[in-house]
Formats: C-alpha cells, structure tokens, sequence
C-alpha cells in the first residue's frame, strides 16, 4: 500500500508548480503546435510569403484563435483579448490555478539574424511577484517552401527556462529582454526562477552604469555641438 504522507508531498510539488513545465507536458505540447499549424491550410500568398512580419502575423493568429483547442482540458479559462502593445499575445489559467501569458514569436530558419523583444525588465519583475504567474515565450521555427510555412520546430517555454547566454538586454525604457540570436537559443528544463531573476538582477546592474557612461558621453558630445555654435558668427 502506498505510503500516504509520500503522495501528500508529491501533491504539493505539483502545486507548487507549473504542471505544464514540470513535467513532459510542456514537450507533448510543443510537439502538439507543430503538428496543428502544419496541418493548417495554406495560409500565405506568393506576396506574403517572403514578408517574416506577414507570415509573424498570419502564426500569431491562427495560434490565437486556437490555442484553447490546442490546450484541451489543460485550460480553465482563456483569453486573447490584448491590445497591440500588451505583454502577451494570449493568456490562460490551468486548472491548478496557474496563470500564463504567452508571446508568440517566430524565426524564419534561413534569416542568418533575429533578434526579438521579449518583454520590459520592469514589467516582468511586476509580474513575477506572483509566484503563480508564468511569462512563456512560444517561439516557432519555420522555412517557406512556395507559399507554405513549414514549421520545423517549436520552443514552448516559461522566460527562467531560458539561458542567459542566449539573451541580452536592450536599450528601451527600463530595458528590454531579447533573446540574442534566434538560431541559437539555449534551454534549461526545470531552471529556477529565483536563480534567474538573481541573473537578471545582476545583468541590470551591468547594463545600467553603461548606459549611464553613454548618457554621460552624449551630454558631453552635445557641450561641444553647443559650444561651437555660440561661437560661430551669424
């Protein structure tokens, strides 16, 4: 017979958190979003098939429309209504009570470049003071052949299980996270949230003096602009 108490504490692991991402789930349903958009009907026109931004928006919204479907009856409550400028493209709340917003990215395979925003520095760290929030990065990877996307890969993930030697922080109010080439993007299944936002933490300490110096440098640069000017005849 199975010891009780043993089931009690694996109850409370589950709880604690995310069944999707502490489990294989989070790869049946990686495997599951290719499979959905491959089986999608042709989508793409010859004109915006070689558009990355065309064929971003066409992704983002057949995943919209049908990420509930694609949940099953991991979802309680669903949701897509955000502004263009909102944190995430689609959200959700898992039957444990879980809340998760979700960015859709994509990365056209054969682009030697990508660099996506995924989310302010400031706005994470807000959200995150709730241990029962999860800022998911869904990011697909496709090559076009005629007017089809094919979708090679998808990378279905909270924003901690990705390493920090494949992000960087941008220059754009507080900063922003971006992940720093998407060909190469590292995971680390099971990473620790208190140990990435400490990373983070640590980053942004880094980043911030720089951008100091470089504001430094501007108001000095612009000293000399002024300087010259005043000096000139009219």
């Amino acid at each position: 017979m199975a010891d009780p108490r043993i089931a009690f504490i694996q109850q409370v692991i589950v709880i604690e958190h995310s069944r999707i991402f502490f489990s294989p789930l989070y790869l049946t349903l990686q495997a599951k979003i290719v499979e959905f958009l491959n089986h999608e009907p042709a989508f793409l026109s010859l004109r915006t098939a070689n558009s990355p931004r065309a064929v971003g928006d066409a992704v983002e919204q057949i995943l919209v429309d049908n990420f509930d479907k694609i949940l099953g009856d991991l979802v309680k409550d669903y949701s897509a209504a955000f502004a263009r400028r909102a944190m995430a493209d689609l959200a959700f709340t898992d039957r444990d009570g879980f809340y998760y917003v979700v960015d859709v990215k994509t990365h056209r395979l054969d682009t030697r470049f990508n660099m996506p925003n995924l989310t302010s520095v400031e706005r994470l760290a807000r959200f995150y003071e709730e241990d029962s929030h999860y800022f998911v990065v869904l990011n697909v990877d496709y090559n076009i052949q005629g007017t089809r996307a094919v979708i090679e890969k998808v990378t279905f993930v909270p924003i901690e299980f990705l390493a920090w030697d494949c992000l960087t922080i941008g220059a754009l109010g507080w900063g922003q996270i971006q992940i720093a080439n998407s060909n190469i993007i590292t995971i680390l299944p099971g990473n620790s949230r208190k140990k990435w936002m400490v990373e983070l933490c640590d980053n942004l300490f880094e980043f911030y003096p720089r951008e100091t110096q470089k504001i430094t440098d501007r108001l000095e640069y612009f000293r000399r602009v002024k300087q010259h000017w005043e000096n000139k005849r009219e």
